[in-house]
């Protein structure tokens, strides 16, 4: 009888942490693609996306979930028509995901304490993740009509060159040094969802 009720009791926490990290995204990527914008809702730096990416690793798959709803409540909807902006604002659940997947899978520190945490970062929450965002939401702006296709090369490279300059100065410093106080009260999720 325990079980269940510290289960309920994570699942109320867990659901209070996505609406406020949420929130906090909406804020971010709305203030990151009015103050620098480069294309239709592209930011030359995307400030969110630094926080998005720590939310995740603490919170699991709940920050993922804040992320996308972030992104598509703060730029988005304000940006594109609302059928674009469902497919593109993945661009920032696959820059959230990647990261969150690689760290599960190797069973890295999110806290960064040893070189080979901090080597999975590189590869998986400063590279890899931004590439496929930057990718993909530079692509799905020509798809969905709102850019051209001969912009996505700049665009791609907007988004990618902007992310990597929030993501390793702003999110390397929230994991190595925010995290003991995430991790302090119980808040880290250590799996996907628990």
């Amino acid at each position: 009888m325990v079980e269940p009720a510290k289960n309920k009791h994570g699942i109320y926490r867990n659901l209070i942490i996505l609406v406020v990290v949420a929130i906090i995204n909406a804020l971010l990527s709305h203030f990151a693609a009015v103050a620098w914008p480069s294309a239709p809702g592209i930011a030359a730096l995307y400030f969110a996306v630094a926080f998005m990416i720590p939310f995740t690793l603490w919170f699991g798959a709940w920050g993922a979930i804040a992320a996308y709803a972030g992104c598509v409540i703060g730029v988005g909807l304000f940006t594109m028509p609302l059928s674009v902006n469902l497919y593109w604002s993945l661009a920032d659940l696959w820059q959230v995901l990647i990261p969150l997947v690689a760290f599960r899978r190797f069973h890295a520190d999110v806290g960064l304490k040893t070189g080979r945490d901090f080597l999975i970062f590189l590869i998986f929450g400063w590279l890899l993740n931004n590439l496929a965002g930057a990718v993909w939401g530079s692509t799905m702006l020509s798809v969905g009509g709102i850019s051209t296709w001969n912009s996505v090369p700049n665009t791609l490279v907007v988004w990618f060159a902007g992310n990597l300059i929030v993501t390793v100065v702003i999110t390397t410093a929230l994991l190595k040094y925010v995290t003991p106080y995430i991790a302090k009260p119980g808040l880290l999720v250590k799996e996907y969802w628990f």
